[in-house]
């Protein structure tokens, strides 16, 4: 519960892991090759990306094998890779608003999947497995939008974006690795499975809270 509640707060108060300051002002003007100051953009987007972190923990809610945890987590590592190389690369765009709706709707999807919803209502179970793989692409986009927005330079920008995307990667090991201490901790007491189902729910009420916010920014940007 301790876990969520930071996260859910993030969500609902709608600090969306923009890049600015600085770290703005270097991707406007970068030109060549800067692997390091790419690394860390990538690193510091994937930890302060809550929308991200909410869906992992999700997914990994109910895996209690680091296994399985590496499958699902490699599959959604794959997702996001392929999507925000492509996008940045070969100039793919995607409407921001709808992408980052679209990604509220995985964290949606993933609570209502923890809460059995798939079963109950509907008498079947999606595969786990390649919903994460879908939405790690969709995830993808969302960072490829937010890199989109600086018209980077094309000088040095392969290997510019290959250092963000493992500073991605890297940033999601850290992430995830804070989550699961927290995590193993909670489990291994009374209030885990008492606390689950809550939990999942307002899980589901941050990924509402997220699509309400990216839709009305797409109808407000639209009327203007």
């Amino acid at each position: 519960m301790r876990l969520l509640l930071p996260l859910l707060f993030a969500a609902s108060s709608l600090l969306a892991h923009t890049v600015q300051g600085r770290d703005a002002d270097f991707l406007k003007h970068a030109t060549g090759i800067h692997a390091g100051p790419f690394l860390y953009l990538g690193a510091k987007h994937m930890v302060t990306g809550y929308d991200h972190l909410l869906f992992l923990f999700g997914v990994i809610f109910f895996l209690y094998r680091m296994r399985d945890v590496a499958i699902y987590v490699t599959c959604f590592a794959v997702g996001h890779s392929i999507t925000l190389l492509t996008g940045v690369l070969s100039g793919i765009h995607v409407n921001p608003y709808i992408v980052d709706a679209l990604i509220g709707l995985s964290v949606v999807y993933k609570a209502f999947d923890n809460l059995d919803g798939f079963k109950t209502l509907l008498g079947f179970q999606p595969n786990t497995k390649l919903a994460v793989l879908v939405f790690g692409l969709i995830h993808g986009f969302g960072l490829a939008t937010k890199l989109q927005d600086f018209n980077l330079s094309p000088d040095g920008l392969v290997p510019n974006m290959i250092s963000f995307n493992v500073g991605v990667e890297l940033g999601q090991l850290v992430a995830l690795s804070l989550i699961l201490l927290v995590m193993t901790q909670w489990r291994r007491t009374s209030r885990f499975l008492r606390h689950a189902s809550l939990v999942n729910v307002l899980l589901m009420t941050a990924g509402f809270v997220l699509i309400g916010y990216q839709l009305a920014g797409y109808a407000w940007g639209d009327a203007a």
